[in-house]
């Protein structure tokens, strides 16, 4: 008996160890999993608040830009009012040349660096003077 039970113990030893070891390893591996996930949440966090922070740009820009074509509507409205106004006999050429500069400052603004060359151009950057004739273009 005391052999049967000296046998027993020690396979139960053996069985405690085995269990022992694979517990360790089974930990081990939740600690690897564990730091991989987290890993993993931080990159994709830091995409998040990347991705919000481009979008509160665009969002920013968008709403510049659409003030910037407002004032660009109201600047060509009035230079075309005061270029109807000339064409009836007033001399409104010092309006008229202010509204124009206002219009193209306005025009910059409005407009980004991948619309540049749209061809969307008042008559008098098109090289014709207030009254509609070709003149030769302005050098800066």
């Amino acid at each position: 008996m005391k052999e049967k039970s000296s046998a027993q113990v020690k396979k139960i030893e053996e069985l405690e160890a085995r269990l022992a070891s694979e517990l360790a390893k089974a930990k081990s591996d939740a600690e690897e999993a564990k730091a991989e996930a987290y890993g993993i949440v931080t990159v994709y966090r830091a995409d998040a608040e990347a991705a919000q922070v481009q979008a509160r740009e665009v969002a920013e820009t968008a709403k510049t830009r659409a003030y910037w074509i407002a004032e660009l509507t109201k600047c060509q409205s009035r230079r075309e009012t005061l270029e109807a106004i000339h064409a009836r006999g007033f001399d409104l050429t010092g309006e008229i040349i202010k509204a124009s500069e206002h219009e193209a400052k306005a025009g910059t603004m409005a407009s980004s660096d991948d619309d540049d060359d749209d061809g969307s151009k008042s008559g008098s950057e098109n090289g014709e003077d207030l009254n509609g004739k070709e003149v030769a273009p302005k050098k800066d």
